[in-house]
């Protein structure tokens, strides 16, 4: 059967420092739960663990553990699983900014390695200097992920193909091209033997009639190679929230997507 959007697994309320509205509340995102008729949800506000080093910026000092549980107990509705989760973070050395004593904390964990524009905590300078670095630092993340200790069966890899990469639409295009298709169809690959999902991101799926088939290349090569997907809006308001369901059903279309290309929730 045709994919449905039914689920939203990449969600920031007001904890997430980004965020910055009152009104993005766990209340709010709930009824946009029900008014778009979807049976999960998921809350992932950033979080760097307190437990591993490295957090020296005040963005991620700040959301610790403590901080982003404020936001439970989660309110809950008939027909509708509200999860706990997180979007983490990964440095430049690759670690993983989640420790294994907090694995089962969550129902959900998204890992950003496309956060490319914090710069020196992510990536260092020189990885970013031409669009041939940029490329072997979007595989080279990818694939130190996949060799990690992860709860995979519930690990998703949050907007592959973000504006966070290149914020100029052509530059951005010009990025996907040059990934080589073996290495890519090889690290997906990877990634569907591992079990993690690929997320379906809001800002990716805003794509035109003319840039689709380059925008959509890399999911439709995921999709080839046995990977799972999932919705993520990445809302950090109502607006974000109020923009999803028209692009997530267009991609549904455009990717050709059936039941048993998402993910097992």
């Amino acid at each position: 059967m045709k994919a449905k959007f039914n689920h939203d697994l990449h969600i920031h309320s007001k904890l997430s420092l980004c965020s910055g509205r009152e009104e993005q509340t766990k209340e709010n995102i709930l009824k946009y739960a029900i008014d778009n008729g979807l049976d999960t949800i998921c809350i992932t506000d950033h979080f760097w663990d307190e437990a591993v080093s490295g957090a020296w910026h005040d963005f991620y000092t700040v959301q610790n553990f403590p901080h982003i549980s404020k936001i439970k107990p989660l309110p809950q509705a008939e027909g509708v699983r509200f999860l706990f989760g997180c979007e983490t973070e990964m440095d430049k050395f690759s670690t993983v900014a989640v420790s294994k004593e907090k694995y089962d904390e969550f129902d959900f964990i998204v890992i950003p390695t496309t956060h490319f524009h914090m710069r020196s905590l992510t990536v260092a300078e020189e990885d970013l200097l031409t669009t041939e670095k940029k490329v072997n630092i979007w595989l080279k993340r990818i694939n130190d992920v996949l060799k990690m200790d992860l709860p995979f069966h519930k690990v998703g890899f949050a907007h592959l193909t973000t504006a966070l990469i290149e914020p100029e639409r052509s530059n951005l295009l010009k990025f996907i091209e040059a990934i080589p298709e073996d290495e890519m169809r090889e690290t997906f690959r990877r990634v569907a033997e591992k079990g993690a999902g690929i997320e379906l991101n809001r800002d990716g799926m805003n794509f035109t009639e003319d840039d689709a088939d380059i925008m959509l290349k890399p999911y439709r090569i995921a999709k080839e190679e046995g990977c799972k997907f999932y919705f993520g809006s990445d809302a950090h308001n109502p607006e974000g929230l109020a923009a999803s369901k028209e692009l997530f059903e267009r991609a549904i279309e455009y990717l050709n997507l059936e039941d048993t290309d998402m993910v097992n929730i």
